[in-house]
């Protein structure tokens, strides 16, 4: 059993190598995660495409199941990442971004956070965005 799990964490090392939080253009990444605050909670799922080794867009909803009215969130999004100017590992990426949409209520809603995604396989990383909402979740590259 010892060899086993000594085989498998060689090879998980491997298999992460080569990881990379964000390739650049045509990067292309879907996100899903939990809302832990801002209208309230609720659960998120957005996409991302690179168009430069520094700037993604994309676009998401985000679905609010605390309120006495079941709000949602529909947006398009943008995010700078910041690794590349900031000479972070590859497997590590920082982005400022925000989110422009239409909330439930009819509103036009406006989010600035500041995201942070961690490489942990080849197709997988976790993120957490923090500013007037909180996510935290998992990115698959697609």
């Amino acid at each position: 059993m010892k060899k086993l799990f000594t085989t498998v964490l060689v090879l998980s090392a491997f298999a992460t190598l080569n990881a990379q939080s964000y390739e650049g253009k045509g990067d292309s990444k879907l996100n899903v995660g939990y809302e832990i605050y801002g209208i309230g909670p609720g659960i998120k799922a957005s996409y991302d495409y690179g168009l430069s080794d520094m700037w993604s867009v994309g676009a998401g909803a985000s679905y609010y199941f605390d309120n006495e009215e079941q709000d949602y969130f529909i947006y398009a999004r943008t995010n700078l990442h910041l690794g590349i100017v900031w000479d972070l590992p590859r497997r590590l990426d920082l982005y400022p971004g925000v989110e422009l949409g239409f909330k439930s209520s009819s509103e036009v809603g406006f989010t600035g956070y500041l995201g942070v995604r961690y490489c942990i396989t080849k197709k997988m990383s976790l993120f957490a965005e923090i500013g007037n909402h909180g996510a935290a979740g998992i990115s698959f590259d697609v």
